[in-house]
């Protein structure tokens, strides 16, 4: 008797788990949460979410090489074209210290044409937001041009001139196309973030634009970095040398109205950008390998704004045989809500590495493709891929588990360039005038 209620027992004991856990998977299976196991399910999710992206980053290999140039450079920054409607981008923008754009088929990598006619230095490249074959360049002689890259013509389709004694370093366009914004180096003791009207800028070439005003108080070194909101085109954040980070509403009808937040990193500033939820978030790099970074939606409240301040980053994450040395720049990932940096080694292998509120950590090291240091970087969401362009003048395109079916090899020596990373001394002295 007592056998049979010990089985009678342990049949009931199975048909209640059953009973009880078959459903709950079917829920599971189906997303169809009820209140009671949503939290648990929607955190499983999340976190799952974030380790599927990083997996991903790990599993970047060499899909493309663009084919070695006769003339070869730097390759100091990288764009996209935006995608037209459910199109992919169908262009990619290279500036190099040549002083010159290369424009590259995005899928092929496959070499279109170059633009040559800059007097100075470029400071970047960045496609417009509404049209994927309009592309912008800030050079150091005082402007900033327009090119269509479906021309060969050496003219840009529009020239936005600045005053005369301007030296541009940076810019960027915000993201209705209507606004350009440039930053100077310090020259008499002025430092400027100039503003133009981008609107018409297919229309006419023959003249050039003025500008629509300046800001002038905000800082008082070189204004290396300027990075419009991604949605918001009213607001832009800028970084100096002076070791601010001012992040300005250019709606208000002055430069002090208009600047709601200045955060020090207490270095000179090499790289800003936005991230986080809604992109409430600001982060910077600096010369000297740190990073800092805030969260805006902080600033009415008695919570602190800093989520994290690392002040040499090379010390704080562990690359193992390969030392992390420098880095290029940071990526929020929209889709895993995830800030990432990417670092780097000399002799070209890039280190991803993941931001958290308690620190940093190594994702993954890519090898094998560059072999001198890396200059720049793209990131593009719609397939996981990173565009990567460096010192030894090579543009590669990485995708998750991608096989390389090119035989062209990476080139072995470093190219040599004028162009070198200026590094200025900062005042860290200064303190942050708002919270």
């Amino acid at each position: 008797l007592s056998l049979r209620q010990d089985v009678i027992a342990g049949f009931l004991y199975a048909i209640l788990i059953l009973v009880v856990f078959h459903p709950v998977v079917d829920l599971i299976d189906n997303f169809n949460l009820t209140y009671k196991y949503a939290p648990l399910i929607i955190i499983t999710f999340e976190m799952s979410a974030v380790e599927k992206v990083e997996e991903q980053l790990a599993s970047l290999r060499i899909a493309k090489r663009s084919v070695p140039s006769e003339e070869p450079a730097y390759l100091l920054d990288i764009d996209l074209s935006k995608p037209a409607q459910s199109e992919n981008s169908r262009f990619v923008a290279v500036s190099c210290s040549s002083k010159s754009i290369r424009v590259f088929n995005r899928e092929t990598l496959h070499f279109l044409r170059e633009y040559s006619s800059h007097p100075g230095i470029l400071s970047g490249v960045r496609f417009a937001h509404g049209c994927d074959s309009v592309v912008f360049s800030a050079c150091s002689d005082g402007t900033v041009k327009c090119w269509d890259v479906r021309s060969a013509m050496q003219k840009p389709v529009q020239t936005f001139s600045g005053y005369p004694s301007n030296v541009f370093i940076s810019f960027d366009i915000n993201s209705s196309d209507l606004i350009v914004c440039a930053g100077t180096e310090k020259v008499d003791q002025d430092t400027f973030l100039v503003f133009w009207d981008a609107r018409g800028i297919t229309d006419c070439a023959s003249a050039a634009k003025e500008p629509l005003g300046v800001y002038s108080e905000s800082h008082n070194d070189d204004i290396t970095k300027i990075c419009f909101h991604p949605t918001e085109p009213n607001l832009v954040v800028s970084g100096s040398t002076d070791g601010l980070v001012n992040v300005f509403d250019i709606n208000k009808d002055n430069e002090d109205d208009a600047l709601t937040s200045t955060c020090n990193s207490d270095s000179s500033v090499s790289f800003i950008g936005w991230s986080g939820k809604d992109y409430k978030q600001v982060y910077c790099l600096t010369h000297d390998e740190g990073f800092c970074w805030w969260d805006m939606a902080q600033l009415d409240t008695e919570e602190p704004i800093t989520l994290l301040h690392v002040l040499d980053v090379r010390d704080s994450v562990c690359a193992e045989n390969h030392s992390l040395q420098y880095l290029v720049g940071g990526l929020y990932h929209e889709k895993a809500e995830k800030l990432f940096l990417i670092g780097g080694t000399s002799t070209g292998n890039i280190h991803l590495i993941s931001c958290g509120s308690d620190g940093l950590s190594l994702v993954g090291t890519l090898c094998g493709g560059h072999s001198a240091t890396v200059r720049s970087f793209c990131w593009n969401l719609a397939d996981e891929s990173l565009l990567t362009g460096g010192e030894d003048a090579q543009l590669l395109l990485w995708k998750p588990g991608a096989v390389e079916r090119s035989l062209t090899k990476k080139a072995s020596l470093k190219v040599a360039s004028s162009v070198q990373k200026r590094v200025r001394v900062h005042n860290s002295s200064l303190k942050s005038r708002k919270k």
